[in-house]
């Protein structure tokens, strides 16, 4: 089969690989939709955590051989350590995740784990079920903020995880406020109901979302919250705090830590994404997956979020 390949860092190569066979309690899904990740962008620039040669591609749908209309949950749990039997399974010990771990969803067929199938709706596009993933996480992100109704809620970054939380977000309260230099993903914040955008944010809040992960971002997260609230940190981009701990302490700010979602969250996204706006995607042939790859790697921005058709 045809698969887009992470060769080297920095790389990737369409190749001819051979086809997944299923282990026991596995199914094979044909791929028919497949989103390019922020951190597969980020995260080739070394092979310290993805491992070449992979074929990554986490977030996707696609049919099992009896004609089910599927996506898969990529977050393996054990089901059985500590942190899984208190509910926490995205914490699992023994996780792994399709796409990272084992060969994901670039490609024409991917093998998948029986138990994290999801069947869809038939009225849902493979488009929109391709968004699913990146859903949870928002899902996820905003159940650890614990907003209020009608919280002042800020989000930092208009790229495919920033809009999420702004969706997510609508479902606590009107006043979301996106922040983003880029004009056109603004533009794509105020369709999706943001309140307010800009490139800088002002005024405080009682939470704000960092889904870019920047040392400056970081700061400004924490900077605009009111006394007493909480920042989520779901961006990857940068391992440097960059933040006064001192000034959490005296005003008793929180920052929290957000890593993918619970079995339970991907669930309630798998529902939530017959009910949100999921069409700013563009979609591109596995053909041109190298060139769009790249081009969204060396900081393309015109398209949001790029899908691959096998």
């Amino acid at each position: 089969m045809r698969a887009l390949v992470f060769t080297k860092p920095s790389t990737v190569e369409l190749l001819h690989v051979a086809d997944p066979v299923p282990a026991p309690g596995e199914t094979l899904v044909r791929v028919c939709a497949v989103g390019i990740c922020g951190s597969e962008l980020h995260g080739i620039s070394s092979s310290d955590f993805r491992r070449p040669p992979l074929v990554m591609g986490h977030e996707f749908s696609g049919t099992t051989e009896d004609g089910r209309r599927v996506t898969a949950n990529p977050l393996l749990s054990c089901g059985t350590c500590d942190l899984c039997t208190i509910g926490q399974d995205h914490l699992c010990r023994n996780r792994s995740i399709i796409g990272i771990h084992r060969a994901g969803a670039f490609a024409e067929y991917v093998a998948v784990p029986s138990a994290a199938l999801h069947t869809l709706p038939d009225s849902m596009s493979f488009d929109t079920a391709a968004l699913i993933e990146p859903l949870a996480n928002a899902v996820h992100a905003l159940n650890l903020a614990a907003p209020p109704p009608g919280a002042r809620i800020a989000v930092l970054g208009a790229g495919t995880i920033g809009l999420m939380a702004l969706l997510v977000a609508r479902q606590y309260s009107t006043d979301v406020s996106v922040c983003d230099l880029a004009e056109d993903r603004l533009d794509v914040a105020v369709r999706l109901g943001a309140a307010n955008t800009g490139p800088d944010l002002e005024g405080e809040f009682d939470v704000v979302i960092d889904a870019v992960g920047a040392a400056a971002t970081h700061a400004l997260s924490v900077l605009r919250l009111r006394p007493g609230g909480s920042a989520v940190w779901i961006g990857l981009l940068s391992g440097d705090a960059a933040f006064d701990g001192q000034h959490i302490v005296r005003e008793e700010k929180r920052v929290i830590g957000s890593y993918c979602y619970t079995s339970a969250e991907f669930t309630h996204a798998v529902k939530l994404a017959r009910d949100v706006p999921l069409d700013w995607a563009t979609p591109f042939p596995l053909d041109d997956g190298v060139s769009i790859f790249t081009e969204l790697m060396h900081g393309r921005h015109d398209v949001v979020k790029a899908l691959l058709h096998p």
